[in-house]
This record gives structure tokens, C-alpha cells and sequence, in this order.
């Protein structure tokens, strides 16, 4: 076993919604992104590769790469899922937590879940996803921009 952390981090900016959990989130402002800039899967992808010890998202995805602008999320954690399988390894559970004011996240949670859940060949309740405000305090109280902290228990792959 292995725990990895991710955090991501977007400023907000023009636009009409936020991707978050591979969701697509009516919001009053976008995120400033070279990607989808979804800061839960950024987050996800990064505890996972930490816990396998691949190094980080901006290693794999650099974003000076064009392949990557605009790239949907989901894309890069089936990527990091297929990397740590490719060595031994899968998702056992993962804890993430969005950082937010706006939008609000509890409609939209069992959906992310469903969606990461799949997308790390895990059942639900190995996925969980919540969101906590600031309190006006900071960038995210601010409403400046969004972050996302992810915690995740990788696994060895049973060997049959």
C-alpha cells in the first residue's frame, strides 16, 4: 500500500462553467486553464502518480505542450490509471475535497463520484468527493479562483 496527495489550483476567468469530477458546472466564470482546467481530476491525478512515485501531472501533461490545450481530464487520470496498472498498482480509495465558495458541489457529488469511480475501475464507495468553503477567507473566499485537495490509498494488484 501507498498514499499519495494531489492539489490543484485555478484561477477563475472568463466563461460560463467549471469542469469538476468530469462534470461540466454552469458557473458565472471559467477557469484559466491550458487544459479543461478541472481541479479535481488534476488534483486525483497527481496523488496518483505521487503514491506510484511517476512524479507529477505538469511531467506527464506539460502545459507547454499543444496536444494538451484544451484536453479533457478525464483523458489524463484513464492515462495515470493505466500507468499505475502497468506497474503493479490501482486506486484502493480516494478522499477529495473541493475548495470553494461557488459553485456549490453537493448536487453534483454522487455524479463526480460516479464518473472518477468509473474511470478508476473502482466501485463508488471507494470514491469519495465534498467540498468545504473558506469562509471568506483567501483567494477561494474571495471567489478568485477554485482548488481541490485529493488523498488516495493505492494497492498492489492481486496476482492470480
Amino acid at each position: 500500500m501507498r498514499i499519495g496527495h494531489g492539489f490543484d489550483v485555478h484561477a477563475f476567468g472568463e466563461g460560463d462553467h467549471v469542469m469538476l469530477g468530469g462534470l461540466r458546472i454552469a458557473h458565472g466564470r471559467g477557469v484559466i486553464a491550458h487544459s479543461d482546467g478541472d481541479v479535481v481530476l488534476h488534483a486525483l491525478c497527481d496523488a496518483l502518480l505521487g503514491a506510484a512515485s511517476l512524479g507529477d501531472i505538469g511531467q506527464h501533461f506539460p502545459p507547454s505542450d499543444e496536444r494538451w490545450r484544451g484536453a479533457d481530464s478525464r483523458q489524463l487520470l484513464r492515462h495515470c490509471v493505466g500507468l499505475l496498472r502497468q506497474r503493479g498498482w490501482r486506486l484502493g480509495n480516494a478522499d477529495i475535497t473541493i475548495l470553494a465558495e461557488r459553485p456549490k458541489v453537493s448536487p453534483h457529488a454522487t455524479l463526480m463520484r460516479e464518473r472518477i469511480a468509473c474511470d478508476c475501475a473502482v466501485d463508488i464507495d471507494a470514491v469519495s468527493v465534498k467540498a468545504t468553503t473558506t469562509e471568506k477567507l483567501g483567494f477561494t473566499g474571495r471567489e478568485e479562483g477554485i482548488a481541490a485537495h485529493a488523498v488516495v490509498l493505492i494497492v498492489a494488484i492481486e496476482r492470480t
